[in-house]
């Protein structure tokens, strides 16, 4: 299950987080995303892109200047969250065309309801890109 997800330049800025199913007040979040980011930043690129930290495995990838780290529970598959990280991508990849760390800062509510629309209280519901983004374009067409 995945426990948290979060969106990070490489200056260490979080640009968005996400949390499911577990309750962290903002000070132990605060901590938490500090020890993640300084630890996946310090890492190389000749290394595995996952590591335990904590009671969590932490699973994460680099795309231009953003860092996406999912953090899971001992059970889920690391490539699997892998792949869902990379659907994600392609999902704002499509929506955005080009996603970068500006559409992310200016469409925040849009990237949460996209990633609303494949996760569900940690769950991974859906992949189908068509399927993720018909509900988007509606909500984008009802609000133009």
């Amino acid at each position: 299950m995945i426990k948290f997800l979060l969106m990070v330049n490489k200056q260490g800025q979080t640009r968005l987080a996400k949390y499911f199913a577990e309750y962290l007040s903002t000070d132990e979040r605060r901590a938490l995303e500090g020890e993640v980011v300084r630890k996946c930043l310090s890492r190389t690129d000749k290394q595995c892109s996952f590591y335990e930290h904590r009671q969590y495995k932490i699973v994460y990838r680099r795309y231009a200047s953003l860092f996406f780290m999912v953090g899971v529970d001992d059970e889920e598959n690391e490539l699997a969250v892998l792949e869902f990280i990379h659907c994600f991508v392609e999902v704002l990849d499509k929506h955005f065309g080009q996603v970068c760390e500006l559409d992310i800062m200016n469409e925040p509510e849009m990237v949460h309801y996209i990633l609303d629309e494949m996760l569900v209280n940690g769950q991974i519901v859906d992949t189908n890109k068509a399927n993720i983004l018909e509900p988007v374009q509606l909500l984008e067409h009802a609000t133009a």
